[in-house]
């Protein structure tokens, strides 16, 4: 099977804007569209609590037909128009759909944060990770979310094997980011948050991505937006993943990020595996 996870941010600018990089956007999602996933994660979609308009739907049933598509937005208490996560999978695939909270310092568990897709074999879950925020306001509360998280998938892991993706907001290891040494106390690379997704790995998950490509350098899954030289200089962090667990790490076929050309912020991320949907 073949699964692609993204952080779009925002989902009504890709499909309804009209500025250069809004084209960027769709570029990318033709891209996403010709690789014929069975599955399509979206994080950060940003829409209302009402979820995607019907121009919207429009759009993603032209682009992706043969798509069934369930989203999950934020809710009061949390902010409006925040956060937010969206699966599109195939229609020949009937998945149990749910949306989970895992007891979360509120109001997380309303920001439309995890979507878990249960099939015959194997749980599929996306997570938009909080970020723990300019001048790691939110780190507490993203410590416990941490934990929750850790805890919701084991859980679902000692029913069947997961296989979990998403914008994590971290980078785990020196060699997932361009400038470690300078970053040390940023939202996303202090030692609280990489001890947190080394304990998440540590309870019976592989990264897929560096079980395949454990030296390689200079793989990065996201450039800042508002660095206009992030991208050509390839200053970048890999804080996109996917997660397997332990016992599917063989059946891994390839992990790999999608070239999102000029476009900053997040690329697609792919993951190919060799596990049936059904016996």
């Amino acid at each position: 099977m073949r699964f692609i996870s993204w952080n779009i941010d925002s989902i009504n600018a890709a499909l309804t804007g009209t500025s250069a990089r809004a084209k960027e956007t769709r570029a990318v999602l033709e891209k996403i569209k010709a690789a014929a996933p069975d599955v399509i994660a979206i994080q950060e979609t940003k829409l209302s609590k009402s979820g995607p308009t019907k121009k919207h739907q429009g759009v993603l049933a032209e682009l992706f037909a043969g798509y069934t598509v369930v989203w999950r937005s934020s809710v009061e208490p949390a902010r409006k128009g925040y956060a937010g996560t969206m699966y599109l999978y195939k229609k020949s695939l009937t998945p149990e759909v749910t949306y989970p909270t895992i007891g979360a310092p509120e109001p997380m568990d309303e920001e439309g944060r995890i979507i878990t897709l249960e099939f015959e074999n194997f749980y599929l879950t996306e997570v938009y990770t909080p970020n723990s925020g300019t001048g790691l306001k939110r780190l507490a509360e993203r410590q416990e979310w941490d934990d929750r998280y850790r805890e919701y998938l084991t859980e679902l892991d000692r029913q069947k094997p997961v296989i979990a993706s998403g914008d994590f907001n971290v980078a785990h290891e020196e060699i997932d980011l361009a400038h470690p040494a300078n970053n040390h106390h940023s939202a996303g690379f202090t030692d609280e948050e990489r001890e947190k997704f080394t304990a998440l790995l540590a309870a019976g998950f592989t990264d897929s991505f560096r079980s395949l490509h454990p030296d390689e350098t200079g793989a990065y899954s996201w450039w800042a937006q508002r660095a206009v030289t992030s991208k050509v200089n390839n200053s970048g962090w890999r804080i996109d993943y996917w997660l397997v667990s332990d016992r599917l790490a063989d059946q891994v076929v390839s992990s790999t990020m999608i070239d999102s050309g000029e476009r900053r912020d997040h690329a697609p991320i792919q993951l190919d595996i060799n596990i049936p949907a059904a016996d």
